[in-house]
């Protein structure tokens, strides 16, 4: 009886000591079978906000990662937000990238922040790092209409659902006035610290810092190759904004218009070029214009060069149409660059107005307005006013048809019948006069 309890203790000792010992073993392969799952590890910052700009830079950096055989894309992402349309394309790329993707967060992802890294495969965040609050808004800084928060919250449930996190959750971070039981109350939007994201499972892990992250992948410093901006996609990112679009425009049509009305060519008009110029290299570096669009803005130039030597109104208008295209069309968003460039159309105007007004007009503007006078030095003598003829009688001294002469008050005028031949001798009575045109009708009997 003793040796069969000594027996069956021994066994359940054995049974434990086993299953730590496969436990340890277990742990030891997976992170030795972690260490070696990443060969190439690529770091791409997702930084500033979120606009078209970016997307360019992140479709570069993509591709890029992929040529370089990378098997992890790290996105370090600090962000307040953005658009929405780029974060909706950015979304696509990091959902569609042919290695694993983590989404790490050291400060904040908010709003279109938060979209991206739920596409990502894996999201890892810093303590005190925080995800959510993102409710769309308009240009306005307003809440945007329900019509657009309905399509952007099933759009933060998909993303959610990619890697079966709540989708509850995710539209709590963008419905303001929808309340979420145990979630969030109404009139509020979700946002989520570290601590937090981790048990709701918006965040895979938590480490301290980017070091240890590298560490419980199991990737060195060394594995790792950081893909940046380059200056030329920095400064696209800058120009693409649509603020800084208009300001541009500002600048390019105010030079312009100060160089018709202020004689010479001078600084006003070689910084409207050089805003022009930044604004298409802006576009173009971010892939959203090209040279037809810089050659409809040129020949729309040329175009009201040639109005001065041309005029008629025909080849200004013309070119005012080619300009606004290639100006328009360069835009990333079409609505966009109409709405910046009347933005900068109606300040171009009322600062015409003001230079005119304290400057006059002079330079090339003085050629598009006639200047010629006619006096009487140079022989030109202005019609006599004759209306007073109006509702007087007189004789037709000649066949009318429907020219002809007449006698009022013994002066003969040339006149015009309204009602076809009159005959020579036939009473008449002006009932019109237009200039020097006099029209008479035969007079009722």
């Amino acid at each position: 009886m003793y040796d069969t309890k000594r027996t069956a203790r021994r066994s359940r000792l054995i049974g434990w000591l086993s299953l730590v010992a496969l436990l340890f073993v277990g742990l030891a392969y997976s992170q030795a079978g972690y260490a070696a799952e990443y060969k190439k590890v690529v770091r791409i910052p997702v930084d500033q906000g979120i606009e078209r700009g970016l997307e360019s830079f992140l479709e570069r950096a993509f591709a890029t990662a992929e040529k370089q055989g990378a098997d992890l894309v790290i996105l370090d992402i600090n962000t307040p937000g953005g658009e929405v349309n780029a974060a909706d394309q950015i979304g696509a790329l990091v959902r569609q990238a042919p290695m694993h993707v983590i989404a790490f967060i050291d400060n904040q992802a908010f709003s279109a922040g938060t979209y991206i890294a739920l596409n990502a495969n894996e999201i890892v965040m810093t303590p005190g790092a925080s995800i959510g609050a993102a409710a769309p808004i308009d240009r306005a800084g307003n809440t945007a209409d329900i019509k657009t928060i309905s399509a952007w919250s099933e759009k933060m449930e998909a993303a959610a659902k990619l890697n079966h996190r709540n989708p509850d959750i995710a539209r709590a971070m963008v419905e303001v006035e929808t309340e979420f039981p145990g979630i969030k109350p109404k009139g509020t939007v979700l946002s989520l610290e570290a601590q937090h994201a981790k048990q709701v499972g918006y965040a895979d892990r938590l480490v301290a810092n980017e070091a240890a992250l590298f560490q419980a992948l199991g990737v060195s410093q060394d594995q790792v190759t950081d893909i940046t901006p380059t200056l030329g996609e920095k400064v696209a990112r800058i120009v693409t904004s649509p603020y800084v679009m208009s300001l541009l425009l500002v600048i390019g049509l105010v030079g312009l218009a100060i160089e018709l009305i202020v004689p010479g060519f001078g600084i006003a008009g070689t910084i409207g070029i050089c805003a022009f110029a930044l604004y298409f290299f802006g576009h173009v570096i971010a892939g959203f214009a090209s040279g037809i669009h810089i050659a409809l803005f040129v020949i729309g130039v040329l175009m009201l060069i040639m109005e001065i030597f041309l005029p008629g109104g025909i080849v200004g208008t013309l070119g005012v149409i080619s300009m606004v295209s290639g100006l328009v069309l360069a835009a990333y968003d079409t609505e966009q660059g109409l709405a910046s460039l009347g933005i900068a159309a109606l300040i171009t105007a009322v600062v015409i107005v003001v230079l005119v007004k304290y400057l006059g007009v002079r330079g090339m503007w003085s050629k598009f307005i006639l200047k010629t006078e006619q006096s009487k030095e140079s022989g030109y003598v202005a019609p006599r006013d004759q209306s007073s003829l109006i509702g007087k009688e007189g004789i037709a001294i000649t066949p009318m048809h429907p020219s002809g002469m007449i006698r009022i008050d013994g002066k003969r005028i040339d006149a015009v019948s309204v009602g076809g031949f009159i005959k020579a001798g036939t009473p008449i009575c002006v009932i019109q006069v237009e200039g020097t045109r006099i029209v008479v009708q035969e007079q009722e009997q």
